[in-house]
Parts: C-alpha cells; sequence; structure tokens
C-alpha cells in the first residue's frame, strides 16, 4: 500500500507516521506539509509544499489512499495572519478541496479526512451522545471547526461526484498525548475552570488510538463519518481536578475575557469560540467506528488526562 499524508509535519502526524511505517503492507509513504519534515526510513518521502498549490497532484500519482491532516489549528504558524479569517480558510478549505480533487484525477482509490468532533458544536439541545447522523453545527467563532464543516459538506458533493472513491471521515474528540498541542496540555495543568450552572460533559481520545483509526481506515471499512472518542466522558471540572486537588473556578464572563486577550497576544491560543464550547455537553458515540472498523480505544478519558496532567495536588 502506497500512502500519502498531508500535515506530515503536525503534532498528530507525529504518532501516525511511525505508526504507519511499522506496517508491514505499507510499501511507501509520501508526507506532504509546507514546513520541514522527515521521518528516517527509506520508505518516506518529506515533501514540502502547500496544500493549495496544484503541484501537489504530482506527489498523488500512483497512490492507494490520500489520508488528508492538513489543517490550521490554533493559528498553526501562520503567525498574525492567523486573524485573518480569510486566510485561513483558504489554507483549510481551498487547501482541502485542491488535494481532493488532485486524489481523484491521480485515481486514488480511498480518501481519509481526518475531521473533528467539533463539527457537531456544543449546544444546549445536544443528546447525551452523538452518532453520526447529528447535524453539523460548529460553535460561532470556532474558526477551526467552522472549517471542517466547510470541507465535510464539500464532500458530499465530492462524494456524488466520484462514486468509485471511498471517502472516509473521522471525528475525533479532543486529542491527548505527548505530542498533542502544547495549548492543550497547558490547559489540563492549570487548576482553573470556568463556572457553569452545571458541569458540560466532554471526551478526549489517546493520539495512538486515533493513529490506529486512521491505520484501520486506510485498510478497509465503508464510506462515511466515524466518531473517536475513548470511553467516560467527563466535565472540564473534574478533569481539572485529576490534577487539582483544590482546583479553583473563575467566572465564565473572565475566563471569557482572558481568553480574547490571550488570543490576540499569543500565538499559541485558540479562537474565542473555544470558550463558548465549554457550557454546552458535547459527547460523542463511537459504536460506529467498533463496528466497521474494529477500532477500539485502549484509554479511557481519565486516563488520557491523568497521562498528561497527572495529580500534583495544589
Amino acid at each position: 500500500m502506497r500512502l500519502v499524508v498531508t500535515g506530515s509535519a503536525g503534532h498528530l502526524a507525529r504518532v501516525l507516521v511511525p505508526r504507519l511505517l511499522r506496517e508491514p503492507g505499507v510499501e511507501h509513504i509520501t508526507g506532504i506539509d509546507h514546513a520541514a519534515h522527515d521521518y528516517p526510513s527509506p520508505r518516506y518521502r518529506a515533501v514540502i509544499a502547500d496544500v493549495r498549490d496544484p503541484g501537489v497532484a504530482a506527489y498523488l500519482d500512483g497512490a492507494d489512499a490520500l489520508i488528508h491532516m492538513a489543517f490550521v489549528l490554533m493559528g498553526g504558524r501562520l503567525g498574525r495572519a492567523r486573524h485573518r479569517r480569510e486566510t485561513v480558510r483558504e489554507v483549510n478549505v481551498e487547501g482541502s478541496r485542491n488535494v481532493f480533487a488532485a486524489a481523484a484525477h491521480a485515481g486514488v482509490s480511498r480518501l481519509v479526512f481526518v475531521s473533528s468532533a467539533s463539527v457537531y458544536g456544543a449546544w444546549p439541545d445536544n443528546p447525551p451522545l452523538m452518532d453520526e447522523t447529528q447535524p453539523l453545527r460548529a460553535m460561532p467563532g470556532f474558526a477551526y471547526a467552522e472549517d471542517k464543516v466547510a470541507v465535510e459538506r464539500w464532500l458530499d458533493g465530492f462524494e456524488a461526484e466520484h462514486p468509485a472513491t471511498t471517502v472516509i471521515r473521522l471525528r475525533p474528540h479532543v486529542i491527548l498525548g505527548p505530542h498533542a498541542h502544547p495549548l492543550l496540555k497547558a490547559l489540563l495543568r492549570q487548576p482553573f475552570y470556568p463556572r457553569l450552572p452545571r458541569p458540560a460533559l466532554t471526551q478526549c481520545v489517546w493520539e495512538d488510538d486515533v493513529a490506529e483509526a486512521i491505520l484501520l481506515a486506510t485498510r478497509g471499512g465503508s464510506a462515511g463519518a466515524y466518531n473517536l472518542a475513548a470511553d467516560g466522558a467527563m466535565s472540564f471540572r473534574d478533569m481539572i481536578r485529576l490534577g487539582h486537588r483544590h482546583a479553583l473556578p473563575l467566572p465564565l464572563g473572565l475566563a471569557s475575557l482572558a481568553h480574547r486577550l490571550a488570543w490576540w497576544l499569543l500565538p499559541e491560543v485558540g479562537e474565542p469560540g473555544w470558550v463558548q464550547g465549554m457550557q454546552h455537553d458535547l459527547a460523542v458515540d463511537a459504536t460506529r467506528a467498533r463496528a466497521r472498523l474494529g477500532w477500539r480505544p485502549r484509554h479511557d478519558c481519565a486516563e488520557c488526562v491523568l497521562q498528561i496532567a497527572g495529580p500534583r495536588h495544589v
């Protein structure tokens, strides 16, 4: 099996690519990213390219599957440009369209899009567990989720035009692990949480478990969406309390204001829509991934949090 991986210098790729290279059935991997990167294997080729560039089509010839992960998260490496919504959207949405269209033209038979559970949004009318039939309603102001929804909606038409191409959309919840985004790890290690009338339930999933799901999706599985989440939904408050016995609540308004200021001042902070998403439940049902991909997460939510935050008892 010959694979093309976009976003191959990203956080998840640092787990995924080595996992794929350990797989005997993987003959060769071409990694595409706009940042310099490499993995020590003769079966891996690093390509520095922008997913918006029509020239990426040349690297898809002869591939059996495309794994598309190139996406701007929390500003990525855009610097001040991350505040220009049109720039972020161009990279995320137009770049995705360009890569998928190039893959179809090259005859790639299986496309795996790493989407996100954030496409559902955290809304007051969410059911306790959301399956893949739920509407896509990203939180306003959360660019990452808005763009994931835009790509998924574009894929609806793409699939209709290319019925012979299998398109799998993986929707992982918050991905934790040693290679997770630094902001996610910092959030779990600090002692504060927003004070809410009712603690909202959320989830996470370990990075190795997500990598395993991607590998399974390249091997088989029917077209469609697959939620990925560890067992045991928790509130953000309880996640913080796992690492801090005396965790401190903050008024939601103060937490939101602090986040907005940090968004403008610090390059690693996510969009203001993040705090809004903490107010209501966003927990997903991963039964379909278990049944149709044979996926089994090895860590539950509490284990994921503990491995990142650890008990600090402060």
